[in-house]
């Protein structure tokens, strides 16, 4: 039977499952000491972070700092610039410049807001990083994800049993998993429909929201997804996007670039083969590709 744990970290829910029991407590202690290694390399919130360190030129960075980014240009490469990790400095400027609970919600209407200098501007050969002068990077739209994929992986080889590891929105399992496979309840938010779906083992699932992780800003709501065209909020087309595929980082670019299409996004989804449940403003459901049709969860 399936025992789990969960503990609060990036002002969301890390929660652990696994199959045995017995392996909890070591899976948990794997997948904590995974989130703290891509902490300190990647927060944008921490001023000892690796990531707030980085200067204008070359940097060389640690392995993990360079695992992050080279999988955010990858998701930009891959979605032609919908997905960016250039874009920290108009989250900064948004509002977005430390926990989402931290955040003033009266805070001042920002005037200026920079543009998005661009992924191409970032150059990553091995272990040396060079930015420009003026690029803040945010590796929000990727390193959550795929610290999900890297934390199940870790888990399930130190406990040799299967291991979910699901950060917020964000779920990747390792192993060969339950005999029915794993069962996740799909709901961004009390408001939203719900649903109960088989996630077959080894694979992932992920949601991007505009309803959470958003604040007020100069008297209306913004989000923290950002469409690089504009460098504003993308149109909040979608309460939510969830996005199933092999491993978690390809899920959430995925769940990110249909947020930032807005309307393009079911046609997108379908051309890519995607598997995806979409819920718009009426709270109504548009389900793409082999999405399962839907019991209540």
């Amino acid at each position: 039977m399936s025992t789990s744990r969960s503990f609060s970290l990036w002002s969301t829910t890390v929660t652990v499952v696994t199959e045995e029991p017995s392996a909890l407590s070591g899976a948990t202690d794997a997948v904590r000491a995974v989130l703290d290694r891509i902490e300190l390399a990647a927060s944008r919130f921490r001023k000892d972070s690796e990531l707030s360190l980085l200067r204008p030129g070359l940097n060389h960075v640690s392995a993990t700092l360079a695992d992050l980014v080279a999988e955010a240009l990858r998701a930009a490469r891959d979605t032609e610039g919908l997905v960016d990790p250039t874009v920290g400095g108009t989250l900064t400027a948004l509002g977005y410049d430390r926990s989402i609970e931290q955040i003033d919600p009266d805070g001042p209407v920002v005037s200026i807001i920079p543009t998005v200098p661009g992924w191409a501007t970032v150059s990553l050969e091995a272990r040396r990083l060079g930015l420009p002068q003026g690029v803040l990077l945010d590796l929000g739209a990727t390193a959550k994800a795929r610290a999900s994929d890297l934390a199940a992986a870790s888990a399930a080889d130190r406990v040799g049993s299967p291991v979910l590891v699901g950060i917020g929105g964000d779920i990747a399992t390792a192993g060969a998993g339950p005999d029915k496979g794993w069962q996740i309840q799909v709901q961004d938010s009390p408001e939203d429909p719900a649903c109960q779906v088989t996630l077959a083992p080894g694979s992932a699932i992920a949601t991007s929201s505009t309803v959470r992780r958003a604040w007020r800003r100069g008297g209306g709501t913004v989000h923290h997804i950002v469409d690089p065209r504009t460098a504003a909020p993308a149109l909040p087309v979608w309460r939510s996007v969830t996005v199933a595929a092999p491993t978690c980082t390809e899920a959430n670019v995925a769940s990110t670039a249909a947020v930032v299409l807005g309307h393009q996004a079911p046609t997108w989804l379908c051309e890519r083969a995607y598997a995806a449940r979409l819920v718009d403003q009426h709270h109504r459901v548009v389900r793409i590709g082999d999405w399962p049709r839907e019991m209540a969860a």
